[in-house]
């Protein structure tokens, strides 16, 4: 038995890091064109993930909960490229309030307080999105702030995971996510803040300490997407949100911390970034 579950980590393991090597380069390559090649690639991924989320929610045969979430999802993105990302964040909620409280958006299997939770992705998935493509159209800097943090969420995602199971130790949240310890989350916020850090060293931002403290702080709100998910998925007695992405479950198990990720860092740009932090 115990041999059985060590292959079966070593072939999930193996799975995970081929997962990586097939995707990364392709994400970093729509990343690099921008453009409507980047935004299209947003879109689906937007599209895919509310289906995750909306299937956590009701598995099995789809019904019309499923149908609107994905359809919102599409306006919302649609109104992000006519009227900007502010409008489009309101229409985000002002669509998730429909679905929540009319009883004709929710399927069968998808009522009361679970209809409320379905809807919830859309503005959820839908701030995350509007943010990946705000931040890509900030001019001059808009391809570096997409890379860190891209850079800074895969090496929280890398230092926790090494970290954690390296040390292992007292766990971080055992009622919802056994597997993560103490360990690995100090692992992944290091991790993210050391490339956060040297990032700005190498395009000699003006506050290197500054930006290597975000990259860290992105690590913890990542981390808190994660555990969100997971409390998610513990709540509907789901192990992973699909199976699309082999070695990593679904894509919403993939991008959870970047969900979460991406507002804070849109928010920080906004904010602090515009009066020149980076350089």
């Amino acid at each position: 038995m115990a041999r059985r579950l060590a292959h079966d980590k070593k072939t999930n393991l193996r799975k995970r890091a081929v997962s990586a090597l097939v995707l990364g380069p392709l994400v970093l390559g729509v990343v690099y064109a921008g453009g409507w090649l980047f935004y299209a690639a947003v879109v689906v991924t937007a599209v895919l993930a509310v289906r995750e989320w909306v299937r956590i929610i009701a598995p099995g045969p789809l019904g019309r909960s499923f149908y609107l979430s994905c359809t919102a999802i599409v306006l919302v993105m649609a109104v992000d490229v006519l009227a900007g990302p502010l409008v489009a964040l309101g229409v985000a909620l002002a669509l998730a309030l429909v679905l929540a409280l009319v009883p004709w958006a929710g399927s069968a299997r998808v009522r009361g307080s679970d209809r409320r939770v379905a809807a919830f992705g859309v503005p959820y998935v839908g701030a995350s999105c509007v943010a990946l493509t705000w931040l890509r159209e900030e001019p001059r800097i808009g391809l570096f702030l997409i890379l860190f943090l891209l850079l800074t969420v895969w090496a929280n995602d890398i230092g926790a995971y090494v970290v954690g199971k390296g040390i292992g130790g007292p766990r971080l949240a055992p009622s919802i996510s056994p597997a993560k310890t103490w360990a690995g989350f100090w692992g992944g916020m290091i991790a993210a803040g050391v490339v956060g850090g040297l990032m700005a060293l190498a395009v000699e931002a003006r506050q290197p300490l500054a930006l290597g403290a975000l990259g860290a702080l992105l690590a913890v709100v990542g981390q808190g997407g994660d555990l969100f998910e997971s409390a998610l998925k513990r709540r509907y007695k789901v192990k992973d949100s699909g199976q699309l992405i082999p070695g990593h479950g679904g894509l919403l198990d993939r991008i959870d911390g970047l969900v979460a990720a991406a507002p804070v860092l849109a928010l920080f740009q906004a904010v602090v970034g515009a009066q020149s932090i980076w350089w």
